[in-house]
């Protein structure tokens, strides 16, 4: 008999023990010196012979055994204790106590008297030092905590070979939470026939672990057997954080879980077993931080150290300052490249390559590329920069680009390509160059909206222009009949007054920056301004809708004839406060109203000077003692995500989603944090996220959410597969539009539509969530949902194909967003394209291609969310035309059992006609001859493009390097492929 002290993982740490087959203790438990005794003999008399004793017994398999035994049965008013000596509870929060013990059946023995029990009591006490002694009354006097009485499950009565045949049970009792050094076990026997064969006392802990690449440490369990304890991670050597700070929870079983962040090797080194980084080897680098391995060095360059990130290239051989890491070195490029800024538009002069193998065919592409004012991430340049005389194929050292935006830093890269640079490794000998554009006037004024009318005034507002140039100083209007007359507002919204009642006035707005006046708006008709018959008296309120000065908007470029004025007006300016530092898209609604409807236009909180007003505006501060946090659900943008309770005063408790901001955020984070609960405290809508409140005033900042209990939609219909009829996922899809249709009245587009930003409560209500994407598009190509070759944060799978080239985001675009959210409904979750990468995808769309129904999806369901594919905007149908569309499908449901079907290549009715079927190929020389590029045969073939397989994995940069440089021959010829892949896709066995 002894005490044990255990220092090892994975089994419950010992404390204290006794008894025959206890637990053995393990490899690294130590065993301390016998004490003089294990238990402290007590009584309830010190005058009472009847007591616990120390005998011999028998186990179940009839081996000879050392208990403690009590079995005075037969006289009254029992009340024997046996105390342990003190127990150091070494830092753990919850003991546990298990106990092998035998019991006599009370019926087994005869004329016992009616106080016989079949039970004992456990009981605990805790004290900072060792207070109890053979002699001392402290087991009368101390406080004891009863854990539990102890009942057996199996009771004996049989007697054989002259002693007790006994049935042995094993209880466990675990209690807590504990605060003081150590404490003392008791047990209490009053009135039953037992023995005590051993009492095993431990803890719990999980142990040190290595995971994510982070060194965790030995966490004792908590308190509660639900308790989580957190455990912040260290990184291994040689590894970085990602993201979030590392943690891990460890339950009440010593478990680690829920593991949050992770690290990752870095640059120079790579993962080895999952557990340790190391060094590259020198002749490998590795660029980047992450999971990837030591690569060897491209050709002509070297690493001569150990962990290199980079490898530097070779004596005469060069590398561009945007090209990657991996890129080849290579001959120097275009050399001595002069540049002329004039505003927006450059002039690159350059001289021939050095070396140019002999040949005399050096042809020339530019690649451009808008860039950050840091220069740290680049984009290539939007589709409306012109190249004179052209961009690809250059034969002249001398181009003229226009088209470009004021004060923006762009690099244009000059590839130098001739005849026989498919042959080479080295296809692109290129030089790069840093140019920042100058100050230019802006842009026209896109649309102008009317507000409101008076009697003898106009309330105007428009947005700003699409490229500003520049600070937007002021605007100038001018309005006419007959004679011009100009006002100059400050800000984008101005009151004309002095105007006759009952006339048409033509007005055209221009806006001015340093750089000076941009050309005026396309001229527009302000009709509608009341004759004094239709007012009620002077100072009259807003119009109502079937007024004929109600809030309209005229579409810029719009003709309508000037009629006669004589008369001289003015112009005011709506808002006495000047923003005269726009830095974002000014908003052209900003605080107005609807005043047909009444209904409010969404206001978005970053044209607000003062972010922190427009939480305080929209968003309920809630003091943190009403909120209780539970449980970690997962992890967002800025920080943990929690399941919780809010309790306000007066109203009932109910579970919300706590959205946490991490430790050493900073200001723009903590902003753009808070700017969602600035856009959600807007709305008020059944199938919108609701808002409950913020949490600024203390740490952490907190968005409190309603709890939606089924989580995001698209991971509840993959988990439910198969498991709602037809009628309850159009129901669904029903709240969904719903909920869009109001997002639409209120000017607010979402730009991030799709199934993973749609909760589900327990109601199988959908509600729209995830207002961050809209408040601005930023460079981050981390995450490839959101990463498109254009570069900027775009979902590509769920994006109209405007939105992708244009970033024109709108409620139209919302709609075809919408579509494939009902195609992911109907699929229960599937992901849109499959496989194919973002690429793919917009190259697809370009080319009519469209997503077919999912199966068992009803034909009228697949026909709307055709419509809401269409390509031009204007012919998608609008939000309230999808609601009352689904309304008369739910009230009709017989319209929902014509099922659609797929063809064999389900995509080919919306392809383009022109472009051949690839199956009707049986090689790339046949297949060049159908689209007309016969004269490349050669190139393919040398190249190694041998097979259709291999050209339909082609990319520009292939066409490029084989000699295809003209960019009517490179989009025919990608258009092809582009078919060929898709087709592939849909019909695999045609591969083989």
């Amino acid at each position: 008999m002894s005490i044990t002290l255990c220092a090892h993982n994975h089994i419950p740490c010992t404390l204290w023990s006794f008894g025959y087959k206890s637990f053995p203790s393990p490899a690294l438990c130590r065993v301390t010196d016998h004490l003089w005794s294990l238990f402290l003999l007590l009584t309830n008399s010190p005058f009472s012979p009847l007591q616990w004793e120390e005998v011999s017994g028998y186990d179940e398999n009839l081996n000879t055994i050392r208990t403690y035994q009590v079995c005075n049965v037969f006289e009254p008013n029992q009340n024997n204790w046996l105390l342990t000596t003190f127990i150091n509870r070494r830092g753990a929060h919850r003991i546990y106590t298990e106990m092998r013990f035998t019991v006599r059946d009370c019926s087994s023995l005869p004329n016992v008297p009616g106080s016989c029990k079949e039970t004992f009591n456990l009981y605990y006490y805790e004290t900072d030092s060792v207070i109890a002694t053979k002699k001392s009354a402290f087991w009368t006097e101390a406080p004891y905590l009863k854990v539990d009485t102890i009942a057996a499950d199996e009771s004996f009565s049989q007697v054989d070979f002259g002693g007790r045949l006994m049935k042995v049970n094993t209880e466990v009792r675990s209690f807590g939470p504990l605060t003081r050094n150590g404490f003392y076990l008791a047990f209490q026997d009053y009135g039953a026939c037992m023995s005590l064969l051993s009492v095993r006392v431990f803890f719990k802990k999980c142990p040190s672990v290595v995971q994510n690449f982070a060194i965790f440490p030995e966490t004792m369990t908590g308190a509660e057997s639900t308790s989580l304890v957190t455990a912040r991670g260290t990184c291994i050597p040689n590894a970085e954080e990602v993201d979030v700070p590392i943690k891990l929870y460890c339950n009440g079983d010593g478990e680690w879980m829920v593991p949050i962040g992770r690290c990752t090797c870095k640059a120079g080194y790579e993962p080895e077993n999952n557990v340790a980084c190391k060094a590259c080897p020198a002749g490998t680098f590795k660029a980047s931080q992450g999971s990837g391995q030591c690569v060897p060095c491209p050709p002509n360059s070297r690493s001569t150290a150990e962990a290199s990130p980079l490898c530097a290239c070779r004596n005469g051989y060069y590398r561009a300052d945007f090209d990657p890491p991996a890129a080849a070195c290579v001959p120097s490029g275009p050399r001595n490249v002069i540049s002329i800024v004039n505003e927006t538009s450059i002039i690159l002069e350059w001289h021939p390559p050095r070396e140019t193998g002999g040949r005399d065919d050096v042809t020339y592409n530019i690649v451009c590329k808008k860039c950050r004012s840091d220069r740290r991430a680049c984009s290539r340049c939007d589709d409306n920069v012109d190249f004179v005389p052209r961009q690809l194929g250059l034969t002249d050292t001398r181009v003229f680009i226009s088209n470009l935006w004021a004060h923006t830093p762009y690099t244009f890269e000059i590839q130098a390509v001739n005849g026989v640079s498919s042959k080479s490794p080295f296809p692109q000998q290129h030089v790069s160059v840093n140019i920042t554009t100058n100050q230019a006037a802006p842009s026209t004024v896109p649309i102008m909206h009317q507000v409101s009318a008076t009697m003898r005034s106009i309330t105007l507002s428009w947005p700003q222009p699409e490229q500003p140039n520049g600070i937007i100083l002021d605007y100038e209007i001018r309005y006419y009949e007959k004679l011009s007359r100009i006002c100059t507002p400050d800000t984008n919204t101005a009151r004309l007054e002095g105007l006759r009642p009952g006339m048409v006035y033509v007005v055209q707005v221009r806006a001015r920056t340093v750089a000076g006046y941009g050309k005026y708006s396309g001229k527009m008709s302000l009709g509608g301004v009341p004759s004094p018959g239709l007012w009620a008296g002077k100072g009259a309120g807003p119009l109502s809708e079937g007024q004929r000065g109600r809030s309209r908007a005229i579409v810029a470029g719009s003709r309508y004839p000037p009629a006669a004025l004589h008369l001289p007006a003015g112009c005011s300016v709506l808002y006495s406060h000047r923003k005269r530092a726009y830095s974002k898209e000014a908003v052209y609604s900003d605080k107005l109203q609807h005043y047909s409807t009444g209904m409010k236009i969404y206001i978005d909180p970053f044209t607000y000077e003062d972010p922190n007003e427009a939480v305080r505006e929209f968003a309920k501060e809630i003091d943190v003692s009403f909120v209780k946090i539970e449980e970690v659900i997962g992890a967002g943008e800025f920080g943990e995500v929690y399941k919780g309770r809010l309790k306000l005063p007066g109203k009932r408790e109910i579970y919300v989603a706590i959205k946490t901001l991490k430790a050493g955020y900073s200001e723009k984070q903590r902003r753009d944090f808070l700017s969602e609960a600035s856009i959600m405290g807007q709305f008020d809508h059944p199938n919108i996220i609701r808002l409950e409140g913020v949490v600024t005033k203390s740490r952490p900042v907190m968005i409190i959410t309603e709890f939606m209990e089924n989580g995001a939609l698209d991971s509840f219909l993959r988990q439910n597969d198969g498991q709602f009829t037809v009628i309850q996922l159009v129901g669904m899809l029903r709240g969904i539009a719903a909920g869009m249709k109001y997002l639409a009245e209120m000017n607010y587009v979402h730009r991030d539509l799709a199934a993973r930003n749609i909760l589900v409560n327990s109601n199988l209500v959908c509600k729209v969530s995830d207002f961050g994407l809209s408040r601005y598009l930023q460079d981050d190509t981390s995450d490839p949902t959101y990463t498109s070759s254009l570069g900027g944060k775009i979902p590509v799978r769920w994006t109209a194909p405007e939105a992708i080239a244009y970033r024109k985001f709108t409620s139209a675009s919302d709609v075809w967003s919408y579509g494939i959210v009902m195609w992911e409904v109907m699929s229960f979750g599937e992901r849109p394209y499959w496989d194919m990468s973002n690429q793919d995808v917009i190259n697809a769309i370009e080319q009519d291609y469209r997503l077919p129904p999912p199966m068992d999806c009803p034909a009228a369901l697949h026909q709307l969310m055709l419509d809401c594919w269409q390509k031009d905007r204007n012919t998608r149908p609008r939000f309230s035309e999808i609601v009352n569309t689904l309304d008369k499908m739910i009230r009709n449901p017989a319209s929902l059992k014509t099922v659609a079907t797929i063809t064999a290549v389900p995509s080919q009715p919306l392809l383009d006609r022109s472009i051949p079927d690839f199956t009707a190929f049986t090689s790339v020389d046949d297949w060049l001859s159908a689209v007309k590029m016969s004269q490349y045969r050669d190139s393919f073939l040398t190249a190694g493009f041998t097979s259709l397989q291999l050209v339909a994995q082609m990319t520009s940069e292939d066409l490029l390097r084989i000699g295809v440089t003209l960019a009517g021959h490179q989009k025919k010829i990608l258009n092809s492929v582009q078919s060929m892949r898709v087709q592939m896709s849909q019909s695999p066995t045609s591969m083989a």
